[in-house]
């Protein structure tokens, strides 16, 4: 990089806009200019705007930033969304016809036809549908963060074993909720059997991350999933334990191997963002466990274990990642340097 790219974020007073201020934090490509927010924040200062309720400290450099609105004059090149769903389709279309680029965390734009659903590891060359976008700024999504977690076990086994159905049931933080998020007195001592949406999402974004360009978008990957979505009282990290049917049956040791020297082009690229190793493979027992695996590269890889032949398909597994990091704010950033590094900005 010879010059530093001018980037804001969007919902910047939310859970995964505090994930976003940490991450920037001295990034080696992206420096904040704009903090953006609601109405009710614009013009006070962020550290007076926004309750910090991520573990990691506040950005010095972001508390004395003054918090603007999206249609304010924004001196950025890129923007961070974290604004939430069903409210940041509208604004990210009008910043994208000002030119400026717009990494969501949100759903809105995940499935139009011209926009990437973007898992830098998972399916690097969906990044060039931006080419098809008419505006000056492109758009680009992430998928739901417990997908996520999960397509970062399912991709390199269904490179080389070739998936054909998956059972997936998570166990979903409470973080992914949020701030203030579920109610304690709901989640405490509690499992709570329906996170609305969540199970279509991880069903049909599944299929997209593991689908083809084609001409009229991405062709959709013919692989059956069916998700259970359950949320757990787990502060941070979503679990995900998984079922599958492959066309060529693997061992566990097979897969594990698989999973174990998988890397992509972030890590060939050697981007600021991503893993050394994008899945940590346990051997013990009673791992993966959020609270010992959840922040594995800094949140950005994810962790498999208990590895084993099923009874009625081929294999099962478990797999933990960051629900904020990798699941959400992180897989945007590396999103972004991918970008970046392809020089579309």
């Amino acid at each position: 990089m010879t010059q530093t790219i001018k980037v804001g974020i969007l919902g910047a007073t939310g859970m995964v806009g505090q994930r976003f201020a940490t991450l920037l934090d001295n990034h080696p490509y992206f420096r904040v200019t704009e903090i953006v927010a609601s109405e009710r924040s614009a013009g006070k200062l962020y550290r007076d705007a926004a309750p910090w309720v991520v573990d990691d400290p506040m950005p010095a450099w972001i508390r004395d930033m003054r918090v603007k609105t999206p249609a304010d004059d924004l001196d950025v090149d890129l923007v961070f969304s974290a604004i939430p769903a069903g409210k940041a389709g509208p604004v990210e279309s009008s910043l994208a016809e000002r030119g400026i680029h717009v990494f969501s965390n949100a759903r809105d734009h995940r499935w139009d036809a011209d926009v990437p659903l973007l898992l830098p590891e998972v399916n690097p060359d969906h990044l060039s549908l931006v080419e098809r976008q008419k505006t000056p700024g492109k758009i680009v999504t992430n998928g739901n963060c417990s997908t996520i977690v999960a397509m970062m076990s399912l991709k390199p086994l269904h490179d080389v074993f070739g998936l054909r159905r998956v059972f997936a049931s998570t166990y979903q933080a409470v973080s992914g909720a949020g701030y203030p998020g579920v109610p304690s007195l709901a989640i405490m001592n509690n499992v709570v059997p329906h996170i609305g949406g969540e199970e279509e999402k991880m069903e049909r974004e599944s299929r997209k991350f593991l689908g083809k360009l084609a001409p009229e978008g991405v062709v959709l990957a013919d692989v059956g999933v069916s998700a259970t979505c359950v949320r757990v009282p787990v502060q941070e990290g979503h679990t995900v334990a998984l079922t599958a049917e492959f066309r060529s049956r693997p061992t566990p040791e097979e897969a594990a191997e698989v999973l174990a020297k998988w890397e992509s082009v972030p890590q060939q690229l050697k981007l600021p963002s991503a893993p050394t190793r994008p899945v940590h493979v346990r051997s013990e027992p009673d791992r993966p466990q959020p609270r010992k695996d959840v922040y594995a590269e800094r949140g950005m890889a994810v962790t498999v274990g208990r590895i084993r032949p099923d009874t009625l398909l081929d294999l099962r597994w478990v797999v933990s990642g960051s629900n904020t990091i990798r699941g959400a704010a992180g897989s945007n950033v590396l999103g972004a340097e991918l970008f970046v590094a392809e020089k579309r900005l």
